[in-house]
Order: C-alpha cells, then sequence, then structure tokens
C-alpha cells in the first residue's frame, strides 16, 4: 500500500479528529500562566533521566529569572522536535506549545515526535500507538485553522510503530500515515541501552543489540517503501551500530536525535574527555552515511554532559553556547548544514532553559555560518527531511 493510498480519510474521521483536539485543547487553553506551567510531579523514581523523575519536567519559575533580547527575530526557524503530552503532574499541549513557539523567535512551522501521549485505552496493543497520531493530527488541525497565530505546529508528525513486529509492523504504518490526513512523515522506536540502571531504557525497553536484530531490521525495512523516516534515539556508545544500520539500509532516511546522545552521568560521570572522544568517533562514522541527518540540540536533558538544572538561576544564552560549541560544531563538520538541523527537544531540555534562551544560544553558535548555512540549519534541512512547504 502507498503513502497517497492510506491518506484516504471520510470527512467525518477528519471532524472527529479536530473534535478530540478540540476538547483536549478547550481543557488546556487557560488563561492562568501557572497552570499554563505546571509544576513537576512530587513523586520519583527509576532512571535520572526517566519522566517518572521530578526534574525531567521544566521549573518555569526558575527559567523566568533569565530574559534576554531576541537576536536576529525576523531569521525563520523550524522546529523539527518537541512533544505534546498530560502526564500526572505535567501539561504540554497546545497552549504552552504556543506560549514558547510565540515567546520572540520566528517559528513558522513545527514537528511532533513521539512521547507515548495519548495511547489508545483498546484495541490490539500494536495499533495503541496510532492514538498517538490521532491526537496530535488533531492538534495540528487547529492550528492549520490560522486561529492560533501564523505557526503551523505540527505540520510534520513522527509516531511510534514496534518494529520488533517485523514484517507485521507494516499496518501499523499503514494506520499510522492514515490516522496522520497527510502529515505523518516516520517513526521513532527508541533504542537507548546501556548496562547502567542509572540510565533509563525508554518505553520500548530494548535489550542491549536491538539494531541488529534480524526481526527488528525486517520491520525497519518496511519504512522505506512508504516513503517514511527513522528517528533514532539512543545513547553515545550504540553510534557504531547505528552506522552499521545506516550502512545496511542506504534508502532508509535517518534522523540522529539529540546529537547521538553523550551521557555524563551514572558511570560516565566525570569521564568527560573520555566520552567526548568516543562520541566524536561516533559521530564522524555516522557523517560518512548519507542517508543519515544530526539534530542539534537535546544537550539540557538530565542524562548529558551538563548540569545547567542543578544551578541557582539558569543560564545565559551565551553561557549555553559555550558549552554546547564542541558538540555542535562537531556534528556540523561532520554532516553539513544541508544534514543538520537545531531543534528545540521541548519539555525536556526546558529543564536547562527557557525557549527563548536556547534559540538564542543555537543563534550565537551560528553567528559565523554563511546565510545560506543558517538557512539551512534553522529551517532549510527541516523542510527537506520532513516535506513541509
Amino acid at each position: 500500500m502507498t503513502e497517497d493510498s492510506v491518506r484516504e480519510q471520510s470527512v467525518s474521521r477528519r471532524r472527529m479528529l479536530v473534535g478530540t483536539a478540540g476538547l483536549l485543547g478547550a481543557a488546556a487553553l487557560t488563561s492562568d500562566p501557572a497552570a499554563a506551567q505546571n509544576t513537576a510531579p512530587a513523586a520519583s523514581g527509576g532512571a535520572v533521566n526517566s519522566p517518572s523523575n521530578p526534574r525531567y519536567y521544566p521549573n518555569a519559575a526558575w527559567a523566568a529569572q533569565r530574559k534576554e533580547e531576541i537576536i536576529e527575530p525576523g531569521l525563520e526557524i523550524v522546529d523539527p522536535h518537541h512533544h505534546l503530552w498530560d502526564r500526572d503532574g505535567h501539561r504540554y499541549l497546545l497552549d504552552q506549545l504556543l506560549a514558547d513557539t510565540g515567546s520572540g523567535h520566528n517559528i513558522t512551522q513545527t514537528v511532533f515526535i513521539e512521547c507515548g501521549a495519548m495511547y489508545r485505552a483498546d484495541g490490539p496493543v500494536e495499533m495503541k500507538p496510532v492514538g498517538e497520531t490521532e491526537f496530535v493530527n488533531g492538534a495540528a488541525a487547529m492550528s492549520a485553522s490560522g486561529r492560533y497565530g501564523k505557526t503551523r505546529l505540527c505540520a510534520g508528525i513522527v509516531g511510534h510503530a514496534d518494529l520488533r513486529l517485523g514484517d507485521g509492523v507494516a499496518q501499523v504504518l499503514e494506520a499510522q500515515i492514515a490516522a496522520g490526513d497527510g502529515r505523518f512523515r516516520g517513526i521513532r522506536h527508541s533504542v537507548t541501552w546501556d548496562a547502567s540502571d542509572t540510565l533509563s531504557k525508554a518505553r520500548t525497553n530494548p535489550p542491549k543489540g536491538q539494531m541488529l536484530d534480524p526481526t527488528w531490521r525486517a520491520g525497519f525495512a518496511r519504512l522505506a517503501p512508504l516513503g517514511m523516516t527513522f528517528e533514532a534515539w539512543l545513547y553515545h556508545p550504540q553510534l557504531l551500530e547505528l552506522a552499521d544500520l545506516a550502512r545496511a539500509y542506504p534508502q532508509t532516511t535517518i534522523i540522529l536525535n539529540h546529537v547521538g546522545g553523550p551521557i555524563g552521568i551514572g558511570p560516565y560521570k566525570g569521564k568527560e574527555a573520555e566520552t567526548f572522544a568516543q562520541w566524536k568517533a561516533g559521530i564522524a562514522e555516522l557523517g560518512k552515511c548519507q542517508n543519515v541527518v544530526v539534530k542539534l540540540g537535546g544537550l539540557g536533558m538530565l542524562m548529558g554532559m551538563f548540569d545547567f538544572y542543578d544551578h541557582e538561576t539558569p543560564p545565559s544564552s551565551a553561557d549555553l553556547a559555550t558549552a554546547y560549541k564542541p558538540y555542535i560544531e562537531t556534528c556540523i563538520a561532520a554532516f553539513g548544514a544541508d544534514r543538520s538541523m537545531f531543534e528545540s527537544n521541548f519539555p525536556p531540555d526546558g529543564a536547562s532553559s527557557s525557549y527563548p534562551i536556547l534559540w538564542n544560544a543555537f543563534k550565537r553558535l551560528a553567528a559565523n555560518y554563511s546565510a545560506t548555512e543558517k538557512a539551512m540549519l534553522f529551517g532549510g534541512t527541516a523542510k527537506r527531511v520532513y516535506r513541509l512547504a
């Protein structure tokens, strides 16, 4: 089945999706700033970088201590990586996303990346992730109405499908494409694995060497025929495994999330030089694979190399730029601007800064690149990879 054929949906189905998003949006669109940026849940536990850890979520009051003028406010930005969710103790739905994208930078479009939100409560287990796409497509339809401003939120949607189904994942992919109603672009099946229990192994609970498994690869092989991309979320010791996958499937576009996940906690804490060297070698190898694109961001998460979230006051954009520079420049050198794109990764990266401060940092990091390169880094690459207008 082709992408075009599975796109065909009835008008009644589209109305249902928009109606569903309207109900969710009505619950979210509040005039109370405190409610719009809920505090983190009281309960904690599990891995450091797990959503069960209350520090995983942004602290709006802390981040608000830092204010800056927007750098190059006219520069077009396509944010290719954010989430939407309604979790116990933390909500990030349409109004929270609107507040961030409308905070001063010229965000014209965004791409939603799966996060386990609004799965179907009933039906076959493998089809439950389709509920997330139905939910997000409704939010995208609300944004496309123009009622909430010029930014087209969730113009591209990346969902989840369990590649461990092998060839059987095809029916899930077709259902996802249909639910996306022309916006669905690919899947993310997180393969984050590390021997340390300090690190989260993601909802997919992948075993060691997941990307080498023949059945998983059979599922992966189903992506390219449908024009679907693959979002690779892993930890830096797994980069060479991803390079092997990329070489085996050169027709599949692979998008490396969060500069390849350099880890700075648990057994990696205090080993920054060793980690950077191993990470850089993996990035160099992946850069040789022309079907791999890298997202420049994700460095503010709890599992990373920096602890800005522990500081009494939030960092400035200059602070972030100085810290992130070795990672960002290494990636751009390996992939080129035409295979690199800045990302917000909000709300997880909100643990370390506000949305406008983060994009100011990216603009500082791109200051010495040409106008053409900057256009690619901030929007052009994302538009091409996610097939956005």
